[in-house]
């Protein structure tokens, strides 16, 4: 959520500023429902001062025989005025409320306006695979692997999922022990959150209300319950409504989950495959900082994504995501694209992203002030490190050989036992 001073003070520097994401904001109306509650708040504050002083006044009138009667007549009066006054306080404050709470985030003053058009490459590692063969995709490369059964997946679940079988479950968990021991090692702390959360949780991330569709709502819990779309939904309700200390930031953790997401619209022939599906696993990172130290923790989580990928030995792409490309509770985004030379393109494993005090303000999420005693917002950092649903993909193609196998990476392959090459079954 967005501080309203900043409405207040400078409705017009917001606006433009959120524009770069899309979003013609008229801010007229929140600002006379913010004055008329202002107006209304005073008028109530001065009841309560005449109620507290007609009250006060009542010990010398019964000591003096006076009529108290009428002092508590006069302040029933008084509190039925001010319970009038509060009712129509309660209608400002909740529209203000959801009005502010629609609102995105505002990008960061650097970066460009517009979606992926205006999206900047800014780093680059290795160079795409050169094949003296013709290349298989990756469906083509685990079918013959026996890596991934599509059919099965479809006929237990329906579209949108695989099953990881034999050698393909086995590289897939490589993956994630990669990561975890990685994030370990850098002195990350490890969680393993619940996956069903409660709409508090959506609302903290910033993904409710604008996109409380697109994720799995559990229809018999009550309250209303839903199956986390990313880890990071969880990981930044860790410290809801607490204050940390200073000296505890940046706290830095990181999280595996499955995520599960609900994508309304068909799938593209390019999405086939693992690309893209309802379920998929993710080790998420994340961390709660200062503003004067959240940047840095920014670069850091970039650098740690790419470095999973360098150590993969994969080709990739960073790009610093224009505003409008920015997720919705995000100030600033880059992403970590892999390579997938069946179809030409990078595709993402990886955005990191700063919200600064966003979340931190939909969740109440403070610390103290060493230097003034002072409680102040913390800025939430989050970052995949890394999902595995485009990385398969990615990691079997650019390693694939002319008698179909695979190369396994040599990070991965004490998680696999020693096995350096998956070759085709035999039929």
């Amino acid at each position: 959520m967005l501080d309203i001073n900043l409405i207040r003070e400078n409705p017009k520097k917001v606006h433009d500023s959120l524009l770069k994401k899309g979003w013609n904001v008229n801010f007229e109306k929140l600002l006379k429902n913010d004055n008329e509650k202002k107006e209304l708040v005073l008028q109530a504050d001065k009841l309560k001062e005449e109620r507290n002083k007609l009250s006060s006044t009542v010990p010398l009138v019964k000591k003096v025989g006076g009529n108290i009667q009428a002092i508590f007549d006069k302040v029933k009066e008084i509190n039925l005025q001010i319970e009038a006054l509060d009712e129509k306080i309660k209608i400002y404050e909740n529209e203000i409320f959801d009005f502010m709470s629609a609102l995105p985030n505002t990008p960061d003053d650097d970066l460009l306006a517009g979606e992926k058009e205006n999206n900047k490459a800014i780093y680059t590692y290795g160079n795409a695979p050169k094949f003296d063969f013709k290349p298989l995709d990756h469906m083509e490369l685990c079918e013959k692997c026996g890596l991934v059964d599509y059919e099965r997946a479809a006929k237990i679940s329906g579209r949108g999922t695989c099953i990881y079988t034999g050698l393909g479950a086995q590289l897939e968990w490589a993956l994630l022990n990669f990561f975890i021991s990685e994030h370990i090692h850098d002195g990350y702390q490890f969680i393993l959150p619940p996956h069903i959360l409660n709409y508090e949780s959506g609302y903290t991330a910033g993904q409710f209300p604008k996109f409380k569709e697109d994720v799995f709502w559990l229809e018999k819990s009550e309250p209303s319950k839903f199956m986390l779309p990313t880890a990071e939904t969880a990981l930044v309700n860790f410290h809801r409504n607490e204050i940390l200390s200073e000296d505890e930031l940046p706290k830095k953790m990181f999280a595996y989950t499955p995520c599960y997401r609900f994508e309304a619209g068909s799938y593209r022939t390019e999405e086939r495959g693992m690309i893209r599906g309802f379920q998929f696993n993710k080790v998420e990172m994340f961390c709660y900082a200062t503003e004067k130290n959240a940047r840095v923790c920014f670069e850091e989580l970039v650098r740690k994504a790419q470095s999973l990928l360098e150590k993969l030995g994969l080709h990739f792409q960073t790009s610093k995501l224009a505003a409008g490309d920015c997720s919705h509770g995000m100030a600033r985004t880059y992403d970590i694209e892999i390579w997938i030379p069946s179809m030409n393109i990078y595709k993402e494993v990886s955005s990191v992203s700063n919200a600064n005090d966003y979340q931190a303000r939909r969740g109440n999420i403070k610390y103290r002030d060493k230097e003034s005693g002072k409680t102040k917002y913390c800025h939430t950092l989050n970052g995949s490190g890394l999902a595995t649903s485009r990385l398969m993909p990615a990691l079997v193609e650019q390693n694939q050989n002319a008698d179909g196998s695979i190369n396994i990476p040599k990070v991965l392959q004490p998680f696999m036992g020693g096995i350096e090459k998956i070759y085709p079954i035999k039929k």
